[in-house]
């Protein structure tokens, strides 16, 4: 079993950052994919950036790529997700998320979640 905790969402202008970061206890942290989710009021939890067991593989949803950095620190169980450039779009609960496939990108790829946090984004 993994526990996973999400912290730093909150209120922000359109153009500003957020760093998201998601500590994971329970087993052992390095053998997980870890991934990030968003679920929007009304839509279906999407796919945001994920990054492999050493972090030195990522990949990302389309609509964030070249504006949010995902990575992980082993040594501290924890993965971020930098978000720059935010758009109201990005408005959502964030989701953390640990599996075994890397480049998984559905949600039933994913074991263990996280119990989300909220960013909002104003214009």
């Amino acid at each position: 079993q993994v526990q996973l905790v999400e912290s730093g969402g909150g209120l922000v202008q359109a153009g500003g950052s957020l760093r998201l970061s998601c500590v994971a206890s329970g087993r052992t942290f390095s053998i997980y994919v870890m991934g990030w989710f968003r679920q929007a009021p009304g839509k279906e939890r999407e796919f945001v950036a994920a990054t492999s067991r050493s972090g030195d593989t990522k990949y990302y949803a389309d609509s964030v790529n070249g504006r949010f950095t995902v990575s992980r620190d082993n040594a501290k169980n924890t993965v971020y997700l930098q978000m720059n450039s935010l758009k109201p779009e990005d408005t959502a609960v964030y989701y953390c998320a640990a599996g075994s496939r890397l480049y998984a990108r559905r949600k039933d790829e994913y074991d263990y979640w996280g119990q989300g946090i909220q960013v909002t984004v104003s214009s």
